[in-house]
C-alpha cells in the first residue's frame, strides 16, 4: 500500500501527471497524443526512480568481479553474473550469444625510470594487446615522434629508431577534425614500423592530456581486434611533460623500461548476454537496449561501463515491475569486446543480419558517470522531430538536447552501419576524463541518484520507442547509409580501420551511376 503511494507520487513528480502534449500536427505524427503510453511511462518512471537495486548491481560488478578484460576469467564471471541477473529480473529468452576474438591478452607488469640526466621513477601502464620488452627490461635514449607527421617520421627517421624509446608528442598545427579521427588508424602502421626498426618501446599515442593534476595513467587498445608486438605504455601527464621539457632543453634523456604482457596461444571465446520483454502486438519488431559488460583492468570498470550495464539491467527491471507491456519486443543486450573494437556489437549485427529489417533502433549508454543530457540519433535526422517531442516529456530530468550525431566510440556504431538508428544516450560527465580507462574508475565515482536518473531515462526512452503506435524507424538501404556517413565525415576513419562495408556506395562516382 505504501509502496503504491510512493510510486504514484514519484511518477507525478519526475514524469508529470501524464503531461499535456503538443496538439497533433498532420505533418508530424510524432506529436499525436497517446494517453495509454503516457500512463505506462509514468509507472515505469516511478519504478526506475525508487528502486535501489541498480546501485547494488554496480557494487557487485565493481567490487566482487572487478576489471573485466574480454577473454579473462573476470569477464567470464561477469557473463555468468549478467545472465543470472536477467533471469532474476524476469526477462524472457535469456541466453548468451558466443563469438570469438583473435587472441586473448593479460597484463603482467610495467615499470620504468629515467636514469639520466636525472634519476626519476615513472608512473606508467601498458596499453592493451601490445607486447613486452625482453625479460629484465631494456635501456635506451628517448627520441620524439610527432603524431601529426607520422608518414614523414617513418620515411625520414625510422632508420634511427633501433635501441631507442619512442616518445609520441604532438607538435605544430593539429590536423582538421575529420583527419584527426584518422590518426588512430595511422598509428598501427607506425607501431609495426617501430617494431621492425627494433625500437625498445613506445610511450603515448592514445590522445592528448586527459588528467593533469591527477598523476594517473590510461589504458586502451590501438586497433580493432589487432595485436602489436612492441610494448606501448601510457605515462602520467606529469611524467611525460617533464621528459618533454628536458628534451626541449637539448638534454639526452635515457630510460630503463621493463614491460611484461602475455598473449593467448590462439583465439578466445566471449559472449553477449541477451534477454527480452516480448512485444504484445508486433513481437517481430525489435528495439535493442544495452551497454557493454567488459572493461579495462586498472580498476573496477564502474564508469566504463558498469554504468551502462546496470542502467540496462535497471531499465529492464523497471519495465517488468511496472507491469507495462510494449507493442514491440525490447531486447536487452550486455555486449562484450567493446573495448577491443566493438567486437560484441559487430558480432550481434552479423548474427542477426537476417532480421535487421525487423529492428527498429538500438539505445546505448556508455559516456561515463553523468546524467543523460542528449540523444545522438546516429545520423537519422529524420527522427529529430519525434525525439524532440519526447525529450520535452523528460524535462523533469533536466534538458535533453537532440541531434543526429553518429557515435563510433561505442556499440551504437555497428547498428548505424546496418542502417539503423544507433541512439547514443549522451551524458554530462566532466570527470570522465579522469576515470576513463584509468585506475580511478571505481564504484565510488558513480552517484546513486545519477544512476537512478539514467536508468529511468533509458527505460522510458526504450519503452517509448517500443510502444509507439507508429514504428519510429526502419533501416535505411546501404546507399543512403553510406551517403550519410560520408556527409558526416566518418568514411575516412571507417575505411582506415577496416569497418567500411559499402565499397564505393555513396561516393561521387556512385551517385552518377
Amino acid at each position: 500500500m505504501m509502496r503504491s503511494l510512493i510510486l504514484l507520487t514519484c511518477a507525478v513528480l519526475v514524469f508529470g501527471a501524464w503531461p499535456a502534449r503538443t496538439p497533433p500536427n498532420p505533418g508530424n505524427v510524432s506529436s499525436a497524443t497517446n494517453p495509454e503510453l503516457d500512463k505506462k511511462l509514468a509507472l515505469i518512471a516511478g519504478e526506475g526512480m525508487t528502486d535501489p537495486k541498480p546501485y547494488r548491481y554496480l557494487e557487485e560488478l565493481s567490487d566482487d568481479i572487478g576489471g573485466r578484460v574480454t577473454g579473462s576469467a573476470q569477464a567470464a564471471a561477469a557473463i555468468v553474473w549478467g545472465t543470472e541477473k536477467m533471469k532474476a529480473i524476469g526477462l524472457e529468452n535469456v541466453h548468451t550469444e558466443p563469438f570469438e576474438m583473435s587472441r586473448g591478452w593479460t597484463r603482467i607488469s610495467a615499470s620504468a625510470e629515467v636514469v639520466s640526466p636525472i634519476h626519476h621513477r615513472l608512473t606508467l601502464s601498458s596499453l592493451g594487446w601490445v607486447g613486452s620488452t625482453q625479460q629484465g627490461g631494456a635501456e635506451g635514449d628517448i627520441v620524439t615522434v610527432n603524431m601529426y607527421q607520422l608518414a614523414d617520421e617513418m620515411a625520414d627517421n625510422s632508420g634511427k629508431w633501433a635501441g631507442k624509446v619512442l616518445l609520441v608528442v604532438r607538435k605544430g598545427e593539429p590536423p582538421p577534425p575529420q583527419d584527426r579521427r584518422a590518426l588512430f588508424a595511422k598509428f598501427g602502421p607506425f607501431l609495426k614500423a617501430a617494431y621492425d626498426a627494433h625500437a625498445i618501446a613506445v610511450i603515448g599515442g592514445q590522445g592528448g592530456s586527459k588528467s593533469q593534476g591527477m598523476n594517473i595513467t590510461h589504458t586502451g587498445v590501438l586497433g580493432f581486434d589487432t595485436t602489436y608486438d612492441i610494448p606501448v605504455v601510457s605515462l602520467t601527464d606529469e611524467d611525460q611533460e617533464q621528459i618533454e621539457r628536458l628534451l626541449d632543453r637539448g638534454k639526452t634523456v635515457r630510460l630503463k623500461i621493463n614491460v611484461q604482457n602475455r598473449f593467448s596461444d590462439g583465439p578466445v571465446q566471449s559472449a553477449n548476454v541477451v534477454g527480452e520483454i516480448r512485444g504484445t502486438q508486433n513481437p517481430e519488431q525489435i528495439v535493442v537496449v544495452g551497454g557493454h559488460l567488459d572493461s579495462w583492468d586498472l580498476a573496477e570498470g564502474s564508469t566504463d561501463n558498469g554504468m551502462g550495464t546496470t542502467t540496462t539491467l535497471g531499465a529492464a527491471e523497471a519495465i517488468v515491475k511496472s507491469g507495462a507491456k510494449p507493442r514491440r519486443t525490447l531486447r536487452f543486450v550486455l555486449f562484450t569486446g567493446e573495448e577491443q573494437g566493438l567486437l560484441g556489437s559487430i558480432a550481434y549485427t552479423k548474427l542477426h543480419k537476417d532480421e535487421v529489417a525487423s529492428h527498429v533502433a538500438a539505445v546505448i549508454l556508455d559516456n561515463g558517470q553523468g546524467p543523460v543530457n542528449e540523444f545522438n540519433l546516429g545520423g537519422r535526422a529524420d527522427l529529430i522531430p519525434a525525439a524532440k517531442d519526447f525529450a520535452k516529456q523528460l524535462q523533469s530530468f533536466g534538458e535533453i538536447t537532440v541531434n543526429d550525431d553518429v557515435e563510433f566510440g561505442t556499440d551504437t556504431g555497428p547498428f548505424s552501419l546496418a542502417g539503423l538508428p544507433g541512439i547514443n544516450l549522451g551524458q554530462d560527465s566532466p570527470d570522465y576524463k579522469y576515470t576513463h580507462h584509468s585506475e580511478v574508475d571505481t564504484y565510488d565515482k558513480v552517484k546513486p541518484d545519477i544512476l537512478a536518473r539514467d536508468t529511468t531515462v533509458m527505460a522510458l526512452t526504450s519503452f517509448w520507442i517500443a510502444d509507439r503506435e507508429e514504428r519510429l524507424a526502419a533501416p535505411w538501404p546501404p546507399e543512403k547509409t553510406a551517403r550519410m556517413l560520408i556527409e558526416k565525415h566518418q568514411d575516412v576513419m571507417l575505411k582506415a580501420i577496416g569497418l567500411w562495408p559499402f565499397g564505393n556506395l555513396g561516393s561521387e562516382p556512385d551517385k552518377k551511376q
